[in-house]
């Protein structure tokens, strides 16, 4: 016997979010997991192939699975914006080129990535000079050097785990990122940035802007709060740190 039943916006009747995620990557999901994205909203997450190794050769081998990745996503979902969750392949790739292969898959919707949601927080917080920590090898840390100079942010200060290994970077603690971030001179620069979606930081965010006294911001965190922003979601108090308490879309 067939049931009756009634229809309503299922799991997304707010808003529908999308995230393409690494293959590789064990921290971006727990993050996002961790914001208050609000009643009715619901994150869809979708895989794309990477190497465990990141070079700006692997880097860019992704570019050809983008459009893929993105037709994973729910076909039904009504979506108000998408990410692609990696901060280096955005560096490599271009945003450019990232945004026109999601929205071939998806016409008219919104799109970030770590790098274009790190130069609209900065812009939102009125950040000019930038304290860069990556985990990435020279050659990778020197593309996202270049991209956010030629964006027009000063990088004061910079320093690296210099890791190209995905499982090492995911297993670098929080306590050594806030290490590294606390070493920074504050006096020298309008905030700090951890980079890698693959590099955890959430937990530490808060208190090391207590210590610090300029916001701190990580590739997941700017990430969330663009796709949030570019949503139409209220983003105030939904995360941590002054980026979620204070930045808006400008």
């Amino acid at each position: 016997m067939a049931l009756d039943f009634a229809l309503d916006g299922g799991a997304a009747k707010t808003a529908a979010l999308g995230v393409i995620v690494l293959q590789s990557d064990e921290s971006l999901e727990p993050e996002l997991r961790q914001l208050h994205l609000g009643e009715g909203v619901a994150l869809f997450h979708s895989r794309i192939p990477s190497r465990e190794e990141v070079t700006p050769d692997t880097l860019a081998e992704m570019a050809d699975a983008l459009p893929a990745a993105a037709a994973l996503l729910p076909a039904a979902a009504d979506f108000r914006a998408i990410a692609y969750g990696c901060t280096s392949g955005a560096t490599v790739i271009g945003p450019t080129r990232v945004a026109e292969m999601v929205q071939a898959r998806h016409p008219g919707v919104p799109c970030t990535d770590p790098m274009t949601a790190l130069i609209a927080a900065c812009r939102a917080l009125g950040v000019r000079r930038l304290a860069l920590l990556t985990p990435y090898i020279k050659s990778v840390s020197a593309a996202m050097r270049d991209y956010l100079t030629e964006k027009g942010l000063e990088i004061v200060q910079f320093a690296s785990f210099e890791q190209r290994d995905e499982a090492v970077v995911a297993r670098i603690s929080e306590a050594s990122v806030e290490r590294a971030l606390l070493a920074f001179d504050a006096a020298q620069c309008d905030a700090v940035f951890t980079s890698c979606t693959n590099l955890r930081s959430f937990s530490i965010i808060e208190p090391t802007e207590r210590q610090l006294g300029v916001p701190v911001l990580s590739s997941n965190l700017a990430l969330g709060w663009h796709l949030m922003q570019l949503a139409g979601l209220t983003t105030v108090g939904a995360g941590p740190g002054r980026l979620f308490a204070e930045g808006q879309l400008r």
